[in-house]
């Protein structure tokens, strides 16, 4: 069985599915930038022994790309033998109590999602007291070239002067137009996107297993 074949097998299993949101009528128009569908996954991976490290893996998304990678993260982290829980930004998690923090965002606009960047500002003291990483999922400036290089590390530039990140990462994302607001899908086709998934799973999984998580 393929790498991507499992992987699949293995979001259907944990039980990452589609939570239905409502559109809300304001004055005859729309909350146009909240997404009709989103993934929402909320998962712990728990280790036997009660001396495993604790990792937090938590994430902002519009349309549940960011929420899958963050799961796969997890669950390689996982394997690594760390007792590992995978949470929504939007859940405002606690992040005391945990030996390291992998943090991760959809890009929109060229930048972090403004929860995301609000969670770093929110926790900038106990994230700067262990290890930390980040994660950045995004469709744009995916390239080898100076200009897409530039551009990804500017994805960052509202948080990393804020705290120390471990490591980095930039993983390309998916496109689904069912699962974007109808602001985003607006702007999705206005800039020629088209719906596919390019994330790479096996790049994915090597740098959850090479990923710094210890002081």
């Amino acid at each position: 069985m393929s790498r991507t074949s499992s992987r699949r097998r293995f979001l259907k299993a944990a039980g990452i599915g589609l939570a239905a949101t409502t559109v809300a009528c304001i004055g005859g128009g729309y909350v146009a930038t909240r997404a009709p569908e989103s993934a929402v996954v909320d998962l712990t991976f728990a280790e036997e022994s009660t001396m495993s490290r604790r990792i937090l893996v938590t994430y902002a998304t519009r349309a549940g790309s960011t929420a899958e990678i963050a799961a796969a993260i997890a669950q390689t982290l996982n394997d690594r033998g760390f007792a590992v829980d995978v949470r929504p930004i939007s859940a405002r998690p606690t992040i005391t109590g945990y030996d390291a923090v992998i943090v991760g965002s959809a890009i929109r606009m060229g930048r972090w999602l403004p929860e995301a960047v609000d969670f770093v500002k929110a926790n900038q003291a106990t994230l700067n007291s262990v290890p930390v990483a980040l994660f950045t999922v995004h469709m744009l400036n995916t390239g080898d070239d100076e200009t897409s290089r530039a551009n990804r590390a500017a994805y960052l530039d509202a948080v990393r002067p804020l705290i120390h990140p471990a490591a980095e990462a930039y993983f390309a994302g998916a496109m689904n137009f069912a699962r974007l607001s109808f602001l985003d899908r607006l702007i999705a086709r206005m800039v020629g996107a088209v719906e596919e998934d390019r994330r790479d799973w096996t790049a994915i999984a090597a740098w959850a297993e090479g990923v710094p998580v210890a002081a």
